[in-house]
């Protein structure tokens, strides 16, 4: 089954005193286009990040994010003590020695002071921690896969009734093109007999009418669109991964409807062409979309 390139996937772990959320999202690319936003504690690890979500997702325009919500409390800064101590010794002394009236608020003054309320223990990424982001990753990279499995699902439907719609108006052109040879050769005798006094030799009429005819044959256009049509749904069955492929066969099969309608010199004919080429943009338009 084919996929869709457009997908949304979030989860979130438990670990200790924190939660790790990620969330990823991802809409169409040629090829991989990934930006990433991570949390500062888990930034040694992205580039094994990267290499799981290119593998997983294969290609597309892709935003991902992880980042931690702690538990109210779990991150406050300690209050070095023996600094504050120090700090007040210090501005006391000076008040002394200067004459400067000590400050009202004590508490107030010191907490400004440097490093005062500045953390000094420097956050490790625990192997057991990255274990638990990583779990997110994959389940976050899973649900995506299942939104794109299920968008894969809608287009396979869209694709095969607008194929099955380019079949049917490609048959109904059989009758108009068959009627449209005689009315060539009526066309132009009738036009020979309007104009007086004209002698013209039918063997050589007879040889340019063929000639003129068969300029305007569209069989082969129709076959080889046949046939596209036919690889087009082979392809849809292959599997995932075939979006740049469809998208090949769909700009040949335009080159056949194009052809077709260049060479259909009848009102009918030509309006079925416009048909087949609506179809037809609606289908290029969703293949951009297909993995």
């Amino acid at each position: 089954m084919i996929q869709s390139m457009t997908g949304y996937g979030k989860a979130v772990i438990a670990y200790k005193e924190k939660k790790i959320h990620v969330e990823v999202k991802s809409l169409n690319s040629k090829q991989l286009d990934l930006s990433t936003r991570i949390a500062p504690l888990y930034r040694e690890k992205e580039m094994e990040m990267r290499q799981i979500i290119a593998k997983a997702l294969e290609r597309g325009k892709v935003d991902f994010a992880l980042w931690i919500e702690k538990e109210n409390g779990t991150d406050a800064a300690t209050i070095n003590s023996a600094l504050v101590e120090n700090y007040y010794q210090q501005i006391k002394s000076i008040a002394q020695k200067t004459g400067i009236p000590e400050p009202e608020n004590w508490f107030s003054t010191l907490l400004r002071m440097p490093d005062v309320t500045t953390k000094t223990e420097a956050e490790v990424l625990e192997e057991e921690e990255w274990e638990a982001a990583k779990q997110a990753v994959y389940m976050a990279l899973s649900q995506l896969q299942e939104f794109r499995l299920q968008e894969g699902r809608a287009l396979f439907k869209m694709f095969s009734e607008k194929i099955d719609n380019i079949e049917q108006l490609l048959q109904s052109i059989a009758p108009y093109e068959t009627s449209r040879v005689e009315k060539i050769r009526n066309r132009i005798t009738e036009g020979l007999k309007n104009i007086p006094d004209v002698e013209y030799d039918k063997n050589r009429l007879e040889q340019e009418l063929i000639y003129y005819i068969e300029k305007l044959d569209i069989s082969e256009e129709k076959q080889r669109l046949a046939n596209h049509l036919k690889y087009f749904r082979e392809t849809l069955d292959e599997g995932h991964s075939q979006g740049k492929k469809l998208g090949f066969i769909a700009q040949e099969m335009g080159r056949e409807i194009n052809t077709t309608g260049s060479k259909s010199n009848q009102a009918e004919m030509q309006n079925i062409v416009v048909k087949m080429k609506d179809e037809l943009e609606q289908i290029k338009e969703q293949v951009l979309n297909v993995l």
